[in-house]
């Protein structure tokens, strides 16, 4: 049965590519069949696959399909069956309807979040739109993922405190640090464990596991 995870947070910049296409890149390399759906206009995960190399292409297959707009969730579903899992790359605009779209069909809502009070204040909107979609969609799971933290930061980590004691979501056991080695990927191509980052690679594997825990793959 294929798994969709929704990708989205209304605020740029919180790394929703980045834990989308790591995520999708990991577990392709483990065998599953994997699909990203780029449906941000500004086709980030597009980018990033046509950048690997011909001799080593990104593990999973990438789509666009921004256009679809709040006509996502069909669209998507025309891969169910296809694929084992699929991560929809969400737009951060506040007022796109692709998220809203994507929950009704997903099994899981990860929402990234830099641990900076700006960030924690705009995840707000994104908690409450996915309380609203689980009233129709009622398997719907979500995590917060903390993403770019800093350990030997005071604010992230009160920030970090914060999150875990006052939103309704809970949050990834794991964490992302903010590691140079995940633009790299970008910028490549590729995926992080096919890089000299350790560190990198250990933390994309962790959140991996506890993702395909939740989808009890």
């Amino acid at each position: 049965m294929t798994k969709i995870i929704s990708v989205a947070n209304q605020k740029g910049g919180s790394g929703k590519t980045t834990i989308s296409m790591l995520l999708a890149g990991v577990s392709a390399q483990r065998g599953w069949k994997v699909l990203v759906v780029d449906a941000d206009p500004q086709a980030t995960a597009t980018r990033w696959a046509s950048a690997a190399p011909e001799d080593e292409p990104f593990p999973a297959t990438v789509c666009g399909l921004a256009a679809a707009r709040e006509k996502i969730h069909r669209e998507v579903r025309k891969y169910v069956g296809a694929f084992d899992l699929i991560f929809i790359d969400c737009p951060p605009a506040i007022d796109s309807p692709v998220p809203m779209s994507s929950f009704m069909i997903a099994d899981l809502a990860l929402v990234p979040v830099l641990p900076s009070p700006a960030d924690v204040w705009a995840t707000r909107a994104i908690e409450t739109l996915i309380s609203n979609a689980q009233d129709f969609n009622e398997s719907l799971q979500a995590r917060i993922v903390p993403n770019r933290v800093k350990d030997n930061v005071v604010i992230a980590r009160e920030s970090l405190e914060f999150i875990r004691s006052n939103f309704r979501i809970q949050c990834t056991r794991s964490t992302l640090g903010d590691r140079t080695a995940y633009q790299q990927s970008v910028a490549m191509g590729t995926v992080v464990n096919r890089l000299k980052a350790p560190k990198a690679a250990g933390e994309i594997e962790v959140l991996a596991n506890e993702v395909l825990n939740l989808l009890e793959l």
